[in-house]
């Protein structure tokens, strides 16, 4: 164990610390912080909730805490993937550089740009962004990343699924080649590889944990359900989130669609929940979280981009409304609870739909959670009067399809180019023996000639199923050819 006080950083520092109720560091901070304060580079692999925000947010401070921002020239930068994390490091670094004079702004989307913009203009020491914006306001001349010293990267893996490898690399190239870079992911996939060797310099690597361990002080517990109707699993999602030692949760969706549709049914069965995901409001993003960190709202509804790193430090209960695609998700997912050493509680709902992707999950934890059963009568929630069809039976539906598409054309003729003259239909393969066994009528008032003809004209090929009206006369001949239409066989015989 390692003592905050024995990292090398100042008494104002130790202070603010002390105040949040942090004493003793955690492997990553322990450590990254001596490296950094050192000066030198740092490629930090942890997953998320190991305190990778305070080891390089400390350091940082430390390192500007001499030396004075000139206008539209801040001293360091700090890029997350999202703006719920760059929120995040601001709130980290407000609290931790309150007793020094060093100034931040926050640079994302969905806010203001003038006050951005204000705030560039009076010069900052930090400036704590996401790309996007960040290079948005370098483009309109607002800013000058020529007096950068030092920069982090922060889920740098989470950069890249959400495509923003190129604004790094960008970036990169417009700081000066001297700064001092703090680069952090939970995983290292070629392309971060190539990343950190392009542009960090002799880097001292802390790699803490694998992405594929679970914190000891979450219980998980699969909760198997028999159907993959949504009814059913937002049934099983109101049974757990029900339960008496429910202080508060975050509940996972794997679509931002499903998101709103769960949160929307939380709220009308009487559950006191909100969304966030990438498509709502900015300010209504904070609004929620804000609610959600104090305590007046008890559930959120998220999907795995927008909660990715956050430092919510008393959740107790996580909730997996659906098995995650990537296995590793499953891993930032319920790292959410048990945190900063309180126990924490983990539920996936599972239908038999989630075979393949749970497989996944339990390869990469290395373990078999506790399978959790419910109450509940799934005959009631819709099972019964939406069956699904089994598998043998797909060769009879299939069979029956021609059928049914006669039916429907000689319930309402259609038009088609396919059925003029010259030309070959090939919307039905074969007869039909409901036509055989039901001969077309020679006359059908309530149907145009032009919509009939084609019908009438495939009963003539077929024995017995020919018509006064089309039949062909001794005049006009028998046998190969009866089928076309007689004003063209009398045009022929004309000219001959």
């Amino acid at each position: 164990m390692t003592e905050f006080s024995q990292l090398g950083l100042s008494p104002a520092i130790l202070s603010a610390v002390a105040e949040t109720g942090y004493t003793t560091a955690t492997p990553i901070q322990a450590q990254a912080i001596p490296v950094a304060l050192a000066g030198r580079d740092v490629l930090g692999i942890a997953q998320t909730g190991t305190g990778k925000t305070a080891a390089f947010t400390l350091p940082l401070i430390e390192r500007l805490s001499t030396g004075r921002a000139r206008a539209r020239m801040p001293r360091a930068l700090v890029l997350a993937p999202t703006r719920e994390l760059a929120d995040q490091v601001a709130e980290q670094f407000r609290k931790y550089a309150k007793d020094t004079k060093l100034s931040w702004v926050l640079l994302i989307g969905g806010v203001s740009m003038g006050d951005q913009v204000a705030a560039l203009n009076k010069g900052v020491d930090v400036l704590i962004a996401t790309p996007g914006r960040l290079l948005d306001l370098f483009e309109r001349g607002k800013m000058l990343l020529t007096g950068v010293e030092l920069m982090v990267v922060d889920e740098a893996d989470r950069m890249l699924d959400m495509g923003f490898i190129p604004d790094i690399e960008r970036i990169f190239k417009l700081t000066p080649p001297k700064r001092q870079t703090l680069f952090f992911s939970a995983t290292m996939p070629p392309e971060i590889t190539r990343l950190t060797t392009q542009f960090l310099k002799d880097p001292t690597r802390i790699e803490v944990s694998r992405p594929a361990q679970t914190a000891d002080t979450i219980t998980q517990y699969l909760v198997r359900i028999p159907s993959s109707d949504p009814k059913a699993k937002r049934a099983a999602l109101r049974a757990l989130v029900g339960r008496e030692d429910v202080k508060n949760g975050i509940v996972f969706c794997n679509r931002k669609s499903e998101v709103d549709i769960v949160a929307k049914s939380l709220k009308t069965h009487g559950f006191d929940a909100a969304p966030i995901h990438g498509d709502l409001d900015q300010t209504q993003r904070m609004k929620t979280l804000a609610a959600f960190r104090s305590g007046e709202l008890k559930l959120l509804v998220a999907s795995d981009v927008a909660a990715r790193g956050l430092d919510i430090p008393d959740v107790s209960h996580v909730f997996n409304y659906d098995v995650s695609h990537h296995a590793d998700d499953y891993v930032h997912r319920i790292g959410r609870t048990g945190r900063a050493g309180k126990l924490g509680q983990a539920f996936m709902i599972v239908t038999p739909a989630d075979d393949k992707a749970l497989d996944k999950v339990m390869k990469l934890i290395k373990m078999q959670p506790e399978e959790l059963l419910l109450d509940i009568d799934w005959a009631d929630l819709g099972g019964q009067r939406r069956p699904r069809p089994a598998a043998k039976s797909a060769p009879e539906q299939v069979d029956s399809a021609p059928l049914a598409a006669a039916d429907r054309t000689d319930a309402a003729p259609r038009r088609s180019r396919s059925r003029r003259p010259g030309r070959v239909d090939t919307s039905v393969e074969a007869p039909v023996p409901s036509v055989e066994a039901a001969p077309v009528p020679a006359t059908v008032p309530s149907e145009p000639r032009a919509a009939t003809e084609p019908r009438l004209r495939q009963a003539d090929r077929r024995p017995g199923g020919r018509t006064d009206r089309d039949a062909p006369t001794a005049r006009e001949g028998t046998g190969f050819g009866a089928d076309v239409p007689a004003f063209l066989r009398r045009s022929v015989a004309l000219k001959g």
